[in-house]
């Protein structure tokens, strides 16, 4: 939940076009402007979370931080993935987990690989006490000129960021979840609705939508729920990241019924709910965060 009182939604977060600026791929969170906000001083918790461990994998900036804000403020321990370009956003995401008096444990290293996703899990269970909670946020996107210029190097950093990173961490995380626990999957707006220059991020982020829905199948009788997130245009890093023109850039989140883009902190009670006991009958679901754009 956040402190402030209903308002127009139109109008609760910036909504104007956003200022010329490029960033190098992952992106950096003091080199955004207009900083994202992640819910530092909105969010507030009501223990929905309350002794339960999580992993966020990108959880140094963007979604990731505002869920991990959001967890240790619902009582939940977090341990989050950064790479080491990140480390910077990561250690202000473990003091804000910190803060609300969680404990908070930041893994450094690149998903890409195989072996890292398996430690992840093992260093989350060996040292937070346990695994109830996954949300595999982490994600690559790159503005395409055209399916003849889509380099297969590029392609592959793609698919191996937002698929294979997340089979290798789910498979790894599996075997430790009990009757419970929760698989949140980041998806996004672009699985249903692709755009043409991130035809390939639109294509892993569709296979995302099919692994929630086969998963929720798999796991249900073990009581594991699956579920998926699918944001919409969202002001994180990523976007100045993305390679787009100022044109873009003035006009990111202003096809949305609301008008603007959103911002992390608004959708950070998205996992939350389907993380929480409130949920408890909800698996196989791809939750829209959009604006009001539809799937």
């Amino acid at each position: 939940m956040t402190t402030s009182e209903s308002t127009d939604p139109t109008e609760k977060h910036h909504s104007d076009g956003f200022p010329p600026q490029q960033q190098d791929q992952p992106g950096l969170t003091d080199e955004t402007r207009p900083e994202p906000d992640h819910g530092e001083r909105s969010y507030r918790g009501s223990l929905k979370l309350s002794e339960r461990r999580a992993l966020i994998t990108g959880g140094d900036s963007g979604i990731g931080r505002a869920v991990a804000i959001a967890f240790a403020r619902e009582g939940a321990d977090v341990a989050l993935t950064y790479m080491p370009e990140e480390k910077e956003d990561a250690d202000d995401t473990v003091r804000w987990v910190t803060e609300a008096g969680m404990r908070a444990l930041a893994l450094e290293g690149d998903l890409r690989e195989e072996s890292f996703c398996g430690e992840i899990v093992d260093r989350t269970v060996s040292e937070l006490g346990g695994l109830d909670i996954l949300v595999l946020n982490a994600a690559y996107q790159k503005d395409r000129e055209g399916v003849d210029k889509l380099e297969t190097a590029e392609f592959d950093r793609v698919f191996r960021t937002n698929l294979y990173a997340q089979l290798f961490t789910a498979r790894a995380a599996i075997p430790h979840l009990k009757p419970g626990s929760s698989i949140i999957v980041t998806t996004s707006i672009q699985a249903f609705n692709p755009s043409p220059g991130l035809i390939d991020y639109a294509m892993t982020k569709a296979a995302q939508v099919a692994f929630v829905k086969a998963l929720a199948q798999d796991l249900g009788e073990k009581g594991i729920r699956v579920n998926g997130v699918a944001p919409g245009p969202i002001w994180t890093p990523l976007i100045p990241a993305t390679g787009w023109d100022q044109e873009r850039l003035d006009s990111f989140g202003t096809d949305t019924p609301l008008g603007r883009a959103g911002q992390p902190a608004e959708l950070a009670g998205a996992y939350v709910y389907l993380a929480s006991e409130d949920a408890s009958y909800v698996s196989g679901a791809i939750l829209p965060v959009t604006g009001g754009k539809g799937l």
